[in-house]
């Protein structure tokens, strides 16, 4: 479904020239596509204030056949589905809408284990309703307790957040949107890019980097965002995702994207993660290379292979049978090695990191490249030691 045309028009960063941040108002949600729900859940907080209770009732008036349960008392992570098994609790949980309030929503990543520069991070939205199989956060604890869609209604304390943390810097800094949900799918209900945007904008240190399947863009292209915003997209080859992705926009839709948001000033990069092997890779790989780096003017590529904790593994291996692209090439001692993950084993990633980086090379020799979630040794291998730290997340 395309926005209307009155589809977040002249949205103010702050509501009647007031000193503190605001949800949106001035604008006509729509329904997104590829959010397919049956229940909405008002959680702690979703109403407890007239702002918020305005912007849910109007996001919820585009679902009138819809459940709406109220749980006024329940943190947004304790919503009771009624439902047992892994897989069943999964599935009604990417069709479950549920409105709350996150108190620490900015927090800096702590990996370990890998080569991970580590970030700042934020979170207007929880996990997200798109169906890769292979979905990592489907293995976090926060997410196989309570595998919501989640919209915390507390953006304007986010951002506060987002400030006082970013003030105490003295140069740029990064705040990702995309670690733990999607960073545009549910924005044709919120608005929320129509606050974030600008206020990144104005901010004189925070500057927003974000991770996408979305095509939600048509608003993006006519917001001032002064080259403080860094989006990124997370693509495939289109055999991969016909396998391995459902309810999910198309590889060219997301191409095309990227291509508009490019033309609008902003910098667009690439999360090519998990590469896959499936039959034939070499040449479907290296096809979708040359396409990429063809319709999009890419500022950087990072790229990764599977990287899932063993309960989102589990979850993988129930959508789809056992003897899989993924399951069939993972090495099962790479989480006891360093944080925890499975990977693919060193000499699969090694060769198709190596195809990669030399069809890059040899179309755009200058483009920065950076591999995701990996040993320090794997990028000696490759020749990238001099990137290490300069992936998508961050500046």
């Amino acid at each position: 479904m395309k926005p209307s045309s009155k589809y977040f028009s002249q949205i103010k960063l702050f509501d009647n020239g007031s000193n503190r941040y605001s949800l949106p108002s001035d604008y006509e949600p729509v329904r997104p596509d590829f959010l397919d729900i049956n229940h909405i859940y008002l959680a702690k907080g979703s109403i407890s204030t007239p702002e918020r209770k305005r912007f849910v009732e109007r996001v919820c008036s585009l679902y009138p056949d819809v459940t709406i349960t109220e749980c006024l008392e329940t943190p947004h992570n304790r919503i009771n589905l009624n439902v047992t098994g892994e897989l069943n609790l999964h599935q009604a949980g990417k069709k479950s809408l549920v409105f709350g309030e996150l108190g620490n929503a900015v927090r800096f990543s702590e990996e370990k284990g890998n080569t991970c520069p580590n970030y700042w991070h934020f979170s207007p939205y929880g996990f997200c309703p798109y169906g890769c199989k292979y979905c990592y956060l489907a293995g976090t604890q926060g997410v196989k307790l309570s595998p919501t869609v989640k919209i915390f209604i507390n953006l304007p304390e986010i951002l506060a957040q987002v400030n006082d943390i970013a003030n105490q810097f003295n140069k740029p800094t990064a705040f990702f949107l995309g670690k733990l949900q999607d960073a545009l799918a549910l924005d044709p209900l919120t608005a929320y890019s129509s606050k974030l945007i600008p206020f990144f904008a104005m901010h004189p240190i925070a500057r927003m980097t974000l991770l996408t399947k979305s095509t939600n863009i048509d608003h993006l292209v006519r917001i001032n965002h002064n080259g403080h915003t860094i989006f990124s997209w997370s693509v495939n080859p289109p055999e991969v995702c016909d396998i391995f992705e459902e309810n999910v926009p198309s590889t060219e839709d997301r191409l095309q994207a990227m291509y508009r948001v490019a033309a609008a000033g902003y910098r667009v990069r690439g999360m090519l993660m998990p590469l896959i092997p499936i039959d034939g890779w070499e040449h479907i790989y290296s096809r979708f290379i040359e396409h990429l780096l063809t319709a999009v003017p890419l500022e950087r590529l990072t790229i990764g292979g599977i990287c899932i904790y063993s309960a989102a593994r589990k979850i993988m291996e129930h959508k789809m049978e056992l003897h899989n692209a993924i399951s069939v090439n993972v090495e099962s001692k790479t989480r006891q090695q360093g944080d925890g993950r499975v990977r693919y084993t060193e000499a699969l990633r090694v060769n198709m990191y190596s195809l990669i980086i030399k069809t890059v090379r040899k179309i755009k020799p200058d483009l920065g490249l950076a591999l995701c979630m990996e040993d320090q040794h794997i990028w000696l291998k490759l020749g990238l030691e001099d990137n290490i730290g300069r992936c998508n997340c961050v500046l």
